[in-house]
């Protein structure tokens, strides 16, 4: 009487044929895996060997996005309009708002009183960049930075529009920027993950942030954003057990693995073999991740620049000063989601202590990677998921008034990495509410981003489901009028 357990094995596939006549697929996915070089000519081999080729020559090798979660007001920090506080009070006029949707918090107001600015504007750098006084420390550094005014979209909600600023669509179950980028060119260095993601929370009011703004979507499981802890242990179930010594966890995962590869030649699942990539990673980051994070190693005169703050695990300035080493160490895309941002009401009393969060630390990380040669080769993004209204939500006052979402324009800025600096790019209507100069749509930033990293925004493509799907969809052009 046969086993049961070994009758699968009698039913020979055209995979289980072919495998059983060379080595086996999962020995030489595993001798791939554990040994990097193994297929490669030894006169080739370079530490951090990058997985992917760009299409062409980038201009940058890494990003850090400082990503402003709850959409900052851009008219309380780099688009200034003096118009809305000489006609304060004043009902918007139709044939500028001309019809646009608006969110149900302020669909049902009469009257659309236009606000300006409680905080004064001064101009910066060469360009006489407008800034906010509420960003004294990025004001310092406006001939590092490009500010963009002309950012727009279509989402009016936090939800959708949080997901195509990270996606490139409204939807879920679209991988990320990181993602897209990961699988474009893997990583700089075989011991950390390719895409890492830092969360902060601040003193205003804070919009959720979940998981599928960093995922992998339908791209292999590997490219998805490695979440750090705001804990001590930055990275969480990574440490080996008390009583586990490292060679009984590389035992361990050695025995894990051979079972892995024997399963993957069975089934040819690639998650598997995506699996076995994962714990190799995980055993690697063991080494290098204690180092990266301790901050206290740091210099005085770089805590100095971040402030005291980034001594503290999960503050902004903390994830701003990690986000430099691990870019530094080789992490392709690191995201920092800052929250907080949200001011339908008491903007005034809510912004000052939301902004002085980022300020300083946001400049200080430009600074850093100048100061080190970094910048050149690193593009720093900073902004939010879009901007906000000219007019009042709810009761009209001078200091006590909040701001509702507004897709039409808004404002970012970028610095580093093929960017040119010092330059103010695309214009609002004198209300700040239309774009009237060098609009720069989400599927343009994306492009123009991808670009910056050598990547052709059309050829960067993955099929699924007998869809061939890109970051920019079926949209999107290279701004190259801010490229150096």
């Amino acid at each position: 009487m046969s086993n049961p357990f070994f009758e699968h094995r009698l039913n020979i596939n055209r995979r289980h044929f072919l495998s059983k006549m060379s080595v086996g697929l999962g020995s030489v996915a595993l001798g791939s895996l554990l040994i990097k070089d193994l297929f490669k000519d030894s006169a080739n081999a370079t530490e951090g060997i990058i997985n992917g080729l760009p299409h062409f020559a980038p201009r940058a090798k890494r990003v850090i996005y400082l990503f402003q979660n709850g959409a900052p007001s851009q008219l309380e920090s780099f688009d200034y309009k003096p118009t809305l506080n000489k006609m304060f009070g004043q009902d918007l006029p139709e044939s500028i708002r001309n019809g646009q949707r608006l969110t149900g918090m302020t669909a049902n107001q009469d009257k659309f009183p236009l606000v300006g600015s409680y905080f004064p504007f001064k101009q910066y750098g060469n360009a006489g960049t407008w800034i906010s006084d509420l960003f004294p420390n990025i004001a310092k550094i406006a001939d590092d930075i490009c500010v963009i005014k002309s950012m727009h979209t279509e989402a009016i909600n936090h939800d959708p529009a949080l997901t195509f600023m990270q996606t490139g669509a409204q939807q879920g179950n679209r991988p990320s920027m990181g993602a897209w980028l990961s699988y474009g060119l893997g990583s700089e260095n075989q011991n950390l993950p390719a895409f890492c993601v830092l969360l902060s929370k601040g003193k205003g009011n804070g919009q959720g942030v979940y998981s599928k703004l960093w995922t992998n979507g339908f791209l292999d499981s590997k490219h998805q954003g490695v979440q750090f802890s705001n804990s001590e242990e930055r990275v969480l179930y990574l440490n080996d057990q008390d009583g586990v010594s490292r060679a009984d966890r590389r035992k361990m995962l050695d025995n894990l693995n051979e079972l892995n590869a024997m399963n993957l030649e069975d089934t040819g699942d690639p998650e598997i073999k995506t699996k076995i990539e994962q714990y190799e990673l995980a055993y690697r980051m063991q080494t290098a991740v204690p180092e990266i994070t301790d901050i206290t190693k740091e210099p005085d005169s770089v805590i100095k620049l971040y402030g005291p703050d980034c001594l503290v695990p999960g503050s902004y300035a903390s994830n701003c000063l990690l986000a430099r080493k691990l870019s530094e160490s080789g992490v392709r895309f690191v995201q920092i989601y800052h929250q907080g941002w949200d001011q339908h009401s008491n903007l005034v009393g809510e912004m000052p202590a939301q902004a002085m969060d980022v300020d300083r630390a946001s400049a200080a990380l430009v600074q850093d990677l100048k100061q080190r040669g970094l910048l050149d080769e690193t593009l720093v993004i900073w902004g939010g998921e879009f901007g906000r209204t000219n007019y009042c939500q709810g009761p009209l006052s001078s200091d006590t008034y909040g701001r509702d979402h507004h897709p039409r324009a808004y404002s970012i800025w970028m610095a580093g990495g093929g960017v040119k600096p010092g330059m103010v790019y695309g214009e609002t209507d004198e209300f700040g509410y239309n774009i009237i100069e060098n609009p720069m749509h989400i599927n343009d930033f994306h492009a123009t981003v991808l670009n910056l990293l050598g990547l052709d925004h059309e050829k960067l493509i993955y099929k699924h489901l007998g869809r061939r799907y890109k970051l920019t969809d079926v949209a999107g052009h290279v701004v190259k009028d801010i490229l150096v």
